[in-house]
């Protein structure tokens, strides 16, 4: 069902911006590495959130030319 990929993209984009303002706050108390740490995992989130994004997209288009 193409909800449950728009749904998975959307909670990765909400991790994904958690780690990012995560990362923000260890970067301005000057703790870089562990804002470094959050910053990556702000990356991997983002990456998951693209590929549910496609694949959301995919079965929308999908499921449009079924009609």
């Amino acid at each position: 069902m193409p909800n449950d990929s728009h749904q998975r993209a959307a909670e990765f984009h909400e991790l994904a911006a958690h780690a990012h303002r995560a990362a923000a706050a260890h970067h301005g108390k000057e703790d870089h590495r562990t804002g470094h740490e959050h910053s990556k995992q702000a990356m991997e989130y983002a990456n998951k959130a693209f590929q549910w994004s496609q694949e959301a997209h995919g079965k929308s288009v999908k499921s449009a030319g079924k009609s």
